[in-house]
């Protein structure tokens, strides 16, 4: 029985979460991989939780188990926390340095949570944190923040960069392919920090 490897995408409605397992959908066909995909995002329209589940290889359905996944790639610090406990453990998890307080802060007067308290929470893990909106912005536009987290975790995947970069060329709007490209190298080049 052959073990997968299971990435968790996830995300808040909006930030390409969906594009993001496309383009690793993609790679894995041109790479002749076997590969499975499953979505959750009901309220995403709405700024709500959006999480994308893919496994390359392995024999089972496309849902990953708690404590399985192999890569967590979040683009948002709360959504990182609140995924966490699917990451096995020795597993990478790449987040945007990226906070949306959910509406009940507000509504109900809670206490917010800060960035730093949730980074000291995810610190137990082997975490690569990155200012991927910062990273996108320079790259050419704040939309490709989900490709720059792609690239960021590249170092983590069983995937060839020229599979994901030729993916992205295959999935975004002809005139977006240069930014994204160059978002993807950015990205990557901000995630060789953390794995070396």
């Amino acid at each position: 029985m052959m073990k997968s490897f299971d990435i968790l995408i996830v995300g808040i409605g909006g930030q390409g979460t969906i594009l993001a397992s496309n383009i690793l959908g993609v790679a894995c066909l041109r790479e002749n991989r076997h590969v499975k995909g499953a979505e959750t995002h009901g309220m995403a329209q709405r700024g709500g939780s959006v999480e994308s589940h893919i496994r390359i290889g392995g024999e089972f359905g496309p849902l990953i188990a708690p404590g399985q996944a192999d890569l967590l790639i979040s683009f948002d610090l709360l959504e990182a926390l609140r995924y966490s406990h699917y990451l096995r453990q020795g597993g990478t998890m790449v987040v945007n340095r990226h906070l949306v307080l959910p509406t009940s802060v507000y509504t109900q007067k809670m206490e917010a949570p800060t960035d730093e308290g949730i980074v000291a929470a995810l610190s137990q893990y082997r975490l690569c944190l990155l200012d991927a909106d910062r990273i996108a912005q320079e790259a050419g536009s704040p939309l490709s923040q989900n490709v720059v987290m792609l690239g960021a975790a590249s170092h983590a995947m069983p995937l060839k960069p020229a599979s994901l970069v030729d993916a992205v060329r295959q999935l975004v709007p002809p005139k977006t392919v240069p930014i994204n490209v160059r978002a993807f190298e950015m990205g990557r080049e901000a995630g060789g920090a953390c794995s070396s």
